[in-house]
């Protein structure tokens, strides 16, 4: 296939590969490397979003990695924009962009367009945040399905961000998450694109996780979160819902032995790579599913 033209997108659950891959297929095809994590967009934590080696970075120009300060918002549209100019820019120059993350939102906006959905008024955000923490995320949901049953098979019924950003986008402009979606559009066409989507193995996955979570502790996670602290980062803030921070700073007050750490790590990761497998079975259908072992295969045909 010739993929002169093509902007190439890998997405996979972490710890599938994807970044080694990424790297591998940019030696190949002359290619850069586009981020299309939200978390690896942080400079603060680069053990803990696993974010891509110094050797990487010396082989294959990397974009868009470790550049963003955590107290500072930045949303998908920010990264959109951002994107868009790193893609343009690696045509200029001659080179493949390759876009590579497990961020379903990221790739959803830029293959669909980014839904233009007018400013939630801070009261109405308020009432519904109040309403969220009064009857929790599992009623939440139950009334998310009543007021807007369009959003069923859209939204994970765990995904708290998504639910409350539907209820609101509902409540204010009486129009299902789904209608706005319906009116956007990409700047690029279809065939624009080569779609890689990762299918890993659940089994051999959660080996790989497990061995990640320990090797992070290894690297240096433990002072990397001590360091983080001392930052004091808004709670709000993306960064603070990094896997392993809860858990580190249990570890660092003594409630938990490192034994303990690393599983508790372990099993919030498989539970978010769980869920980005669920968010590529409902979004990704017209993607190339590439089982994890055929990678090499693929990579002889290019």
């Amino acid at each position: 296939m010739d993929f002169k033209s093509k902007i190439i997108l890998i997405y996979g659950p972490t710890a599938s590969g994807k970044s080694k891959f990424a790297v591998k297929l940019a030696k190949k095809v002359s290619g850069q490397i586009i981020n299309a994590d939200s978390m690896q967009v942080y400079k603060e934590l680069k053990i803990l979003t696993a974010r891509p080696l110094k050797k990487d970075y010396r082989n294959i120009k990397h974009h868009l990695y470790g550049f963003q300060n955590a107290k500072k918002n930045f949303s998908t549209g920010d990264w959109l924009k951002l994107a868009n100019q790193k893609i343009l820019y690696c045509k200029k120059i001659k080179k493949i962009p390759i876009l590579v993350g497990g961020t379903g939102l990221y790739f959803k906006a830029l293959t669909d367009g980014l839904v233009n959905i007018p400013k939630i008024p801070t009261n109405i955000r308020n009432q519904i945040r109040n309403l969220h923490k009064r009857i929790g995320q599992k009623k939440f949901f139950q009334k998310l399905l009543k007021i807007d049953p369009l959003i069923k098979d859209r939204i994970d019924s765990l995904d708290i961000q998504r639910s409350l950003r539907a209820y609101e986008v509902k409540s204010f402009t009486k129009k299902s998450m789904v209608s706005w979606f319906k009116n956007t559009k990409s700047n690029y066409d279809r065939n624009d694109f080569f779609k890689i989507c990762i299918d890993f193995p659940r089994k051999d996955l959660i080996e790989r996780i497990n061995k990640r979570s320990e090797n992070m502790v290894k690297l240096g996670a433990i002072l990397e979160v001590k360091k983080f602290i001392k930052l004091r980062v808004p709670k709000d803030k993306s960064l603070c819902k990094a896997i392993g921070i809860s858990e580190i700073k249990q570890y660092i007050q003594k409630k938990i032995q490192s034994e303990q750490l690393i599983e508790k790590i372990s099993i919030k990761t498989r539970q978010y790579a769980k869920r980005q497998s669920t968010w590529a079975r409902g979004n990704m259908k017209d993607w190339n599913k590439v089982n994890s072992d055929d990678l090499d295969k693929l990579l002889k045909k290019i």
